[in-house]
């Protein structure tokens, strides 16, 4: 398993983004956690196998239909716990 953290850069709040996301690593069996930044970003830390975080990215790098996407940066970090479900948190 590998951890990527993600910065999702864009009109990615208020667009459902996290709901969707954590619909979408429920689906792929991705487990990690999703939320807001006070910024306008929005975090992400997805555990999976690299096929599972393949398709993960590639339907980040869209979000769900009203977010506006413009960058995202991805950074491996080391998997300092086994999630065991993929939430929104606060």
């Amino acid at each position: 398993m590998k951890c990527i953290n993600y910065l999702i850069f864009g009109k990615v709040q208020g667009v459902w983004f996290r709901a969707e996301t954590q619909k979408i690593a429920n689906e792929l069996g991705i487990k990690g956690w999703v939320k807001n930044l006070e910024d306008g970003r929005v975090e992400v830390l997805a555990q999976g196998t690299d096929k599972q975080l393949q398709q993960f990215r590639e339907w980040l790098n869209h979000g769900p239909p009203k977010a506006e996407v413009e960058k995202i940066e991805a950074y491996e970090s080391e998997c300092l716990t086994d999630f065991e479900e993929f939430k929104i948190t606060f």
